[in-house]
């Protein structure tokens, strides 16, 4: 069912809920016309659709499949699309010490040593190869964030100057709401989500939120230290703000494993990424791009 909310302008918001990629999906457009509003909708629904389709690990057309089946074997030539994806996949992973990594390894006598490092890379044959027999790559990490990002373009592609795309919590907005004010997002303690402390802009921004559920994990980690060295400060929540959602998703897991003093230098040496920190003594800290 298509929600509508209208306001003083023409200009009215649309709003659609459906499941996809195994979550919920929100898409909210701008528009004066209830049909061109939901056409422009389906426009997402199919694209996300078709986004689904390419990060698809089963079938024998899928890429993913191609490559993780001649793991060790042989290089797998992709889509220009599918190439640059994983090209920046890597890029955020080195960038996070591999505590990003969308490797993984069937073999466990391998798990060890499979990491990003074994992803060869191709540009002028447009080839991906993994070093490894038994390793794998996925994009459960930050494949929602790419196609909230990619419904985003095809929406702007056929006009819709306002919107925002929720891939279940990865958001990502542009434009202004009809009344001319920014598009926001609560934010809040995942344990008192009634009582947010600050209000997010996402006009023109993504934002994504990484809950750490195991509370009595979260107690042993205080003064932890994670396989890749880090020295950790329980964290709760944290939430990134960058310019696109699939950035935001790739870094908002690798800041809770490497607890708030590591996310924290780690943000902070990044242009434009800000995040919002909450430990698990309910303190919040901000990076040096947010003010609350």
């Amino acid at each position: 069912m298509l929600a509508v909310k209208n306001l003083v302008s023409r200009s009215t918001i649309y709003r659609h809920s459906t499941m996809l990629m195994g979550t919920r999906f929100e898409i909210t457009v701008v528009g004066e016309n209830p049909g061109w509003a939901t056409e422009r909708i389906n426009d997402a629904i199919a694209e996300i659709n078709r986004v689904d389709k390419l990060l698809s690990t089963f079938g024998d057309e899928s890429s993913i499949n191609q490559i993780n089946g001649n793991a060790g074997i042989a290089p797998v030539k992709v889509s220009g699309e599918l190439f640059r994806l994983i090209d920046r996949s890597l890029q955020v992973a080195e960038l996070t010490y591999g505590t990003f990594d969308i490797t993984y390894s069937t073999a466990p006598k391998t798990v060890a040593g499979v990491s990003y490092k074994d992803v060869v890379l191709d540009a002028n044959t447009q080839t991906v190869f993994l070093t490894h027999e038994g390793m794998r790559i996925s994009f459960a990490a930050n494949g929602k964030g790419y196609a909230a990002d990619r419904a985003k373009f095809v929406l702007q592609m056929n006009g819709v100057s306002s919107g925002v795309i929720n891939a279940g919590g990865d958001m990502v907005g542009w434009g202004t709401q009809p009344d001319s004010e920014p598009w926001t997002v609560a934010a809040a303690d995942p344990e008192q989500a009634d009582k947010p402390y600050a209000q997010l802009n996402i006009s023109n921004l993504a934002l994504a939120t990484s809950v750490n559920v195991d509370a009595e994990n979260i107690k042993k980690n205080i003064t932890a230290i994670t396989s890749k060295g880090f020295e950790v400060s329980a964290i709760k929540s944290v939430t990134i703000v960058s310019p696109t959602a699939e950035m935001a998703d790739a870094m908002a897991s690798p800041v809770i494993s490497i607890g708030v003093n590591a996310g924290m230098y780690l943000i902070n040496r990044l242009n434009q990424i800000a995040c919002v920190i909450v430990d698990d003594h309910d303190r919040v800290y901000t990076s040096k791009g947010i003010t609350l």
